[in-house]
């Protein structure tokens, strides 16, 4: 019996991805490069199976990528481990599932809004799960300003709450470091200087 929170169909599945626009071919880089953007507080890791995010990109998005290279913009503004983060055996399923020249083609993947936690985990488990030099291909962008280095900037579409949490970080700049949490802040929750830690392997956020 499926979970009230999976979606029975395939069909839905792949609606559902393509509404939330998880996934994005656009713009170009500074080489002319195709783009593919992923916005990862869009990914619905507890709404849709692997194999239908598979069957998705191997679809939709590997078949039109080409035989050319191509650059990957990954936005990892507001994640949360609990809905946006689909767990290391996922992303190793996905991995192994595109195309050996897909792979061979990735030229960057820019990585908007890293963080503390997102750094540790990919330093620890990064060659893990990604091989044939993908982990080396990895570039942190700390603001989306200096995305535009690397890309052409009129060509693709960040989404608004991008640009506020950039904002945040000019007026909390140890957020960058880990130092400081980048989720709201409720009652009762631990201030920067708590005795707790505020940061740990248990989620990349």
């Amino acid at each position: 019996m499926n979970s009230p929170l999976t979606l029975p169909l395939s069909g839905q599945e792949h609606d559902l991805i393509e509404k939330l626009e998880v996934f994005k071919i656009e713009g170009r880089d500074k080489r002319g490069h195709k783009v593919l953007r992923i916005i990862g507080r869009f990914f619905p890791a507890r709404l849709v199976s692997t194999e239908a995010f598979k069957k998705y990109l191997g679809e939709k998005i590997f078949a039109n990528l080409g035989e050319r290279p191509f650059s990957v913009v990954y936005v990892h503004t507001g994640v949360q481990r609990a809905e946006n983060f689909p767990g290391i055996s996922t992303l190793r399923s996905i991995y192994e599932s595109i195309p050996t020249n897909i792979r061979n083609n990735l030229e960057a993947v820019y990585f908007v809004h890293p963080g503390l936690q997102a750094r540790l985990f990919l330093a620890t488990f990064g060659r893990l799960i990604f091989s044939g030099g993908w982990y080396w291909k990895l570039k942190y962008v700390n603001r989306v300003e200096f995305l535009w280095d690397h890309l052409r900037r009129n060509e693709i579409e960040i989404p608004e709450f991008v640009y506020e949490h950039d904002e945040e970080l000019e007026y909390r700049p140890m957020m960058d470091y880990g130092l400081e949490s980048d989720h709201p802040r409720v009652d009762g929750a631990p201030s920067a200087d708590s005795p707790v830690p505020i940061y740990s392997l248990r989620c990349i956020a």
